[in-house]
Formats: structure tokens, C-alpha cells, sequence
């Protein structure tokens, strides 16, 4: 399963990638925690921690409602 997991981050990345790209409506607050939280699960999932970073990118899909 832990190869299933390194292809799912960069799937994750680029959902939100698409959701910032279309101007979503959130606060400054939220955008700032989107762009944190992508970035963290970017460096990640170039770490190794595939766990952590489907775990953070989740979280920013969430905001985004992606």
C-alpha cells in the first residue's frame, strides 16, 4: 500500500494547485494556511513521509473544498 500512497501526493498537490487557480473564495487567513499547508505536504512527500504529506495536503483540500 506504501506505493499507492507516493503516487497519491502528487495527485493531491495538483487538486489544489487547480482549486488556487480558479480564485477561490476564502478569507487571507485561509489562503495563507492553504499555501502553508501545500507547501508542507510538498516537502513531505519529497521526504519520504507519504503518510504526513496525504495527512497535511487533506487538510488544505479541505479549506478549499476540494
Amino acid at each position: 500500500s506504501s506505493v499507492a500512497l507516493a503516487f497519491h501526493c502528487p495527485a493531491d498537490m495538483k487538486k489544489i494547485d487547480d482549486a488556487m487557480a480558479k480564485d477561490p473564495k476564502l478569507t487571507a487567513a485561509q489562503m495563507t494556511e492553504v499555501k502553508k499547508l501545500r507547501a508542507d505536504g510538498e516537502a513531505l512527500h519529497k521526504s519520504g513521509k507519504h503518510q504526513e504529506s496525504v495527512d497535511t495536503l487533506a487538510k488544505a483540500m479541505k479549506i478549499l473544498g476540494v
